[in-house]
């Protein structure tokens, strides 16, 4: 598979990557002292730019980096049995993609761009040796896996326990916190998703989506106007998936 060619970046360049980037407190970095960003900063040789439902990486490809998701948002999903494919997850911006290959050396899933976006390329053979090094490093790195899974169970929850509405206010819900504390409106914001994929993540057809998004509407919940979403009342939307929105935060 033809790769995009990473992008050149200078001296200069990689002196910022870390140490001056507006994710630093969401991404790997977050703890560590300027010391040990500065030698975290000399792994990341290039930037990865991906065009809008290009791959990033396709499930089977070898597994050599991890990517920090500088600007964009990508889909991560897998190729069923029967053909369809089925969507794991969505990320953002100071989230971290490819973890999913460090067992198999392989990647066992795909991961697409929903929009133009740009990575952090982060050797991951490099990595591994610095973090035997660096105690901040090795901990923030166990705290973005452990992050992971929390996510994960978050997505079980959902497909185990919730109603079709359920589900959707609890996604939302997820977007919404993610949003906020990345400096975005949480309560107003747009899907780069279709309904479609929403469907899949979160174990609905597509009819049973659209109609639980009627349905928030109709409730006074949300507006929602083709992909934009705002929230009207967050209280009741919480309620609605209580006592489990707590887990579906995915931070």
């Amino acid at each position: 598979m033809l790769r995009p060619k990473p992008v050149p970046v200078t001296v200069a360049d990689i002196r910022k990557n870390c140490s001056q980037c507006h994710l630093l407190e969401l991404c790997l970095p977050f703890g560590m002292t300027e010391t040990e960003i500065n030698r975290l900063e000399q792994l990341i040789e290039s930037r990865r730019r991906v065009l809008r439902n290009k791959p990033l990486y396709r499930c089977g490809d070898p597994f050599e980096a991890i990517y920090a998701i500088r600007t964009g948002s990508f889909k991560t999903d897998v190729l069923l049995e029967d053909g369809r494919q089925q969507v794991t997850g969505f990320h953002m911006a100071g989230e971290i993609l490819g973890l999913d290959g460090i067992g198999t050396e392989r990647h066992t899933c795909n991961a697409i761009a929903m929009e133009d976006s740009e990575v952090c390329v982060i050797e991951y053979r490099q990595l591994e040796t610095l973090a035997r090094e660096v105690e901040g490093l090795q901990h923030q790195f166990h705290k973005v896996m452990s992050r992971e899974i929390v996510r994960d169970h978050g997505v079980m929850m959902l497909l185990g326990s919730m109603r079709a509405e359920e589900r959707l206010a609890a996604f939302l819900l997820n977007l919404s916190h993610r949003l906020s504390i990345r400096g975005f409106s949480s309560a107003e914001f747009h899907l780069r998703m279709t309904r479609n994929e929403i469907g899949s993540y979160l174990g609905l057809k597509l009819e049973t989506v659209s109609r639980a998004f009627s349905r928030l509407q109709e409730e006074g919940l949300i507006l929602v106007q083709q992909k934009h979403v705002k929230i009207l009342d967050l209280a009741s939307l919480q309620k609605l998936v209580h006592p489990l929105t707590r887990h579906q935060s995915g931070e």
